[in-house]
């Protein structure tokens, strides 16, 4: 492989990341709902039904260039989640979704199923996705491997 290819390929995922927010930007204009953006709305159905730390929060999603702590405040004021600070670290606020938050999660559920749907009708084969997958997890671990260069093998997980 060269440093073109390389290049290429990292330049996909950024922009394949960025064609999945502007369409879940749309789908949400098409839904009706005004007062929540596209990466709060994945932040959202990340949390799912988990009560989970905003350090687990930005751990497990992936919300590149985007504040967490900002985007939770937000989703706090409009009613979409609610806080609780952590009894045993007072540093560490615990979120869950509200009722209207868990009813948007269910909605972007759908919009996933849709997309399946439609990813199904462009032929591209559960095959296709599962060889993608392999190959962005060796990716995935060849990134963080290479942040550690000393320790750093092919195998590392």
């Amino acid at each position: 492989m060269d440093v073109e290819a390389y290049s290429h390929i990292i330049s996909m995922v950024e922009r394949a990341h960025r064609l999945f927010l502007d369409l879940v930007k749309l789908e949400l204009e098409d839904s009706g709902v005004p007062d929540i953006n596209n990466v709060q709305a994945l932040m959202l159905y990340n949390i799912g039904d988990s009560e989970m730390t905003v350090g687990e929060l930005t751990l497990r999603g992936c919300h590149l260039g985007s504040n967490v702590s900002y985007n939770v405040k937000k989703m706090v004021e409009n009613g979409y989640l609610v806080t609780q600070r952590s009894t045993h670290d007072l540093r560490s606020i615990h979120v869950k979704l509200t009722d209207k938050g868990r009813m948007l999660r269910d909605s972007l559920s759908a919009i996933y199923q849709r997309h399946v749907r439609m990813i199904e009708q462009a032929r591209i084969t559960d095959i296709d996705l599962q060889r993608t997958t392999a190959v962005f997890d060796k990716l995935e671990r060849f990134w963080i491997g290479a942040g550690r260069p000393y320790r750093w093998s092919p195998d590392a997980r």
